[in-house]
Formats: C-alpha cells, sequence, structure tokens
C-alpha cells in the first residue's frame, strides 16, 4: 500500500492516464528534429499578425489576465451571433469539457459518447466522480451509431458527447443526422457538440456539397446543447490552451463559477483575439490540410493499408499489424504517429496531416516501416542489445 493511497479521492485512484512518458535525454536531444504527427496540432503555427499581437501582449505580463476574457468573449459573441452571456472561454476546449462535467455530474451520474471516442471525456468524467457509458461503433464501420447512444441513455445521464469529426477516425455527421438526434434526446440530458475541427470540416463539407453544422441554431432557440470550439487547431495556438463554449446562458453562468481565476493568460487571449480576424491564415491551413490529406491517402492505401476519409486534420489508419511496434519503427526515423491502443484499435494508427514535406518524409519513413516489418524491427532491435 502506498503513502497516500487511503488519502486520495476515489477518483484520482481509478483514473488512468493520457500523458506522453517522460522524454530521455536522447529524446528531449532529438525533439528539434522530430516530425511530429502525433497530437492533430497545425503544421503552419499562428500567423504572423498573431505572433505580433503576443509580442506586445508580453509587455503586460506583470498584471493578472482578464479574467473573465471579456474582450474575447465580445468578439466570441458578435462573431457567432450570439450574446457574450452564451459564451466562456476557457484554457482549451479541455476545461471546457472538465467544467461541465464537475457542474453536471456526480457520483452515481453518467455521461454518453461512442466508443473510440476523444479519451478525455472519460478522464473528465472519471474527475467528476461519475461514469461513461461507451456505445459500440457501427458494425464494420468507423463512425458513430447513433440509436445505440440513445439506447444508452438513462435516467441518470446528465450528458452525451459527440465529437464532430470524431477523434481519431476523423468521420463527421452530417447537419440532418444530428438534428434528428437531438430530437430524441431526453430533456434532463446535455448534448456536448464538440467542433474542435470545426474549420476543416467545414471545408471538407464544401468540398464534398454536404452541410456539415448546424449547432450554432440549436444554441439560439436556446436547446439543451453546448458547442465547444477551440484556437488549438486551424489556428495553430495548441500551445497557449484557449477554447471556449457555446450554450444556454445559465448553465455557462454555473460551469464559470467552477472555472479557475485567471485560467487564460493575457498572451492567449490577444493571440485569439487577432487569430478571430485572419481568415486569410485559417484558409491557408484549410485548403493545404485537404490537398495533403489525399497525398497521404493515396500513399498509404499504395502500401495496403486502409484509410478512413477525413474529416478532419488527420488520418485515421488500419495497418493490419500492431500499430505500436509500427509506431516505434516509425520514431526510430524521426517521425512520431499516434498508435491507438488505448482507443481500442491496436492495428490503427492516427496521423496528423502536415506540411507537403513533413508528409513525403512520412510516407518514405512508413514504407521502410512496412518492408522492415515487426520480424525486421526484432531482429535490429535485438542487434542494438535493446
Amino acid at each position: 500500500m502506498s503513502r497516500f493511497f487511503d488519502l486520495v479521492s476515489t477518483s484520482a485512484r481509478n483514473m488512468g492516464s493520457v500523458g506522453a512518458s517522460n522524454p530521455t535525454p536522447a529524446a528531449l536531444e532529438s525533439r528539434s528534429q522530430l516530425i511530429k504527427l502525433d497530437s492533430n496540432e497545425s503544421p503552419f503555427g499562428p500567423s504572423a499578425r498573431v505572433v505580433d499581437a503576443m509580442r506586445r501582449a508580453l509587455s503586460g505580463a506583470n498584471s493578472y489576465p482578464d479574467d473573465d476574457c471579456g474582450e474575447l468573449r465580445r468578439k466570441l459573441a458578435t462573431h457567432h451571433k450570439l450574446p457574450p452571456e452564451q459564451v466562456l472561454v476557457t484554457a482549451g476546449s479541455t476545461a471546457m469539457l472538465s467544467l461541465l462535467c464537475q457542474t453536471l455530474l456526480a457520483p452515481g451520474l453518467n455521461a454518453v459518447t461512442s466508443e473510440r471516442s476523444f479519451i478525455v471525456y472519460s478522464l473528465a468524467v472519471q474527475a467528476a466522480g461519475a461514469h461513461l457509458v461507451e456505445a459500440p461503433m457501427r458494425s464494420g464501420e468507423d463512425s458513430f451509431d447513433l440509436e445505440a447512444i440513445l439506447a444508452a441513455i438513462d435516467a441518470d445521464t446528465r450528458i452525451v458527447f459527440l465529437a464532430n469529426p470524431n477523434n481519431p477516425t476523423g468521420t463527421m455527421l452530417e447537419a440532418t443526422v444530428v438534428e434528428r438526434f437531438l430530437t430524441k434526446v431526453p430533456g434532463h440530458v446535455v448534448v456536448v457538440l464538440d467542433e474542435a475541427y470545426y474549420e476543416f470540416a467545414l471545408h471538407f463539407a464544401a468540398l464534398r456539397k454536404i452541410e456539415y453544422s448546424s449547432s450554432l441554431e440549436y444554441v439560439r432557440q436556446g436547446s439543451s446543447v453546448v458547442v465547444l470550439r477551440t484556437f488549438s487547431k486551424a489556428h495553430g495556438l495548441a500551445g497557449l490552451r484557449v477554447g471556449y463554449g457555446l450554450g444556454p446562458a445559465e448553465l455557462l453562468g454555473y460551469c464559470a463559477r467552477m472555472r479557475n481565476t485567471f485560467s487564460v493568460s493575457s498572451v492567449a487571449q490577444a493571440a485569439a483575439l487577432a487569430a478571430l480576424d485572419d481568415h486569410q491564415h485559417v484558409q491557408l491551413v484549410v485548403e493545404n490540410n485537404a490537398v495533403q490529406s489525399r497525398v497521404l491517402t493515396q500513399g498509404l492505401s499504395a502500401m495496403g493499408r486502409r484509410v478512413v476519409p477525413t474529416s478532419a486534420n488527420f488520418l485515421f489508419c488500419d495497418l493490419g499489424e500492431d500499430a505500436a511496434s509500427f509506431a516505434t519503427r516509425l520514431l526510430e526515423q524521426g517521425v512520431a504517429v499516434r498508435p491507438l491502443g488505448p482507443w481500442g484499435a491496436p492495428n490503427c494508427i492516427r496521423v496528423t496531416i502536415g506540411t507537403a514535406e513533413q508528409n513525403q518524409a512520412f510516407l518514405e519513413a512508413a514504407g521502410r516501416a512496412v518492408a522492415r516489418g515487426p520480424a525486421g524491427h526484432r531482429a535490429s532491435s535485438l542487434a542494438r542489445g535493446t
């Protein structure tokens, strides 16, 4: 029995972790050369306009930030045609997830989502002392079974999480499908529409001539819906941690009471304000993403690997072999991807769509990893004495 086992909460004892292991000195030394395609980050980073805004904000770093994120909140409200009280800015959309769980859940209650969805849902629900129910996906497919999600809802359910597009599969629910689903959800349940990859999905939907999302209409109508957005993806601000929720004013008011004080830095707020106006940069990012998604899909398919059509900035790829071993062989060549064993897909990886140069390097490394195979990897490891 460890020293603090009996002192910490049951939730803390039972929770797992999604954090990466501590890097070795060798890994830290080579990190600057690593082609990092494992975390769905923007390969372009923030725009020059945003960098300038951050530099200007640094001169005020001796002062605490605006706790209410007032200017950003008002600008987001205008941008989305909502009153400011229906906007809550948080330290990334994951912080908004935690606030919703702390506000709506408790021991004995549950939240519902699909299997093979965003892994932070489980952590946020467990931290609130509640239980996450994962409905099965469609048989033989990589998309949500909304009827199965509805069937999993019971009297103790308070939240349903729908990641749209879903992480890690990249699959998208069309607007009409979501609307039909919402009409069937009972009144004691809040539906969280997690649209972290909104800008990418909107672009793909336009190319495919389908309607992606009507989520803000549900918010305007007063539905029990909270929409999550973030500046971490298309805007390239993952390192600053700034996201937001759009939903019923009363519910967001309760969530705001649970928020950490000064949780969104002044630099992050300044960056988000500038990023919101930089439509040209976002257009560059989403257009590159659409083009390079085809390059990666064709390259992986030519290797005999199955790739799911994406609506996000990453690809879900079924390798037909152990993904963790494959990812290790790639890492030895300086390319990081995400093996999906913790999501219940041990033969699959998630690959961030990078620049043309990054994607070419990944495909070349993947080709060598395929040629070596698991047996070749074991032989080379033994030769090195590892």
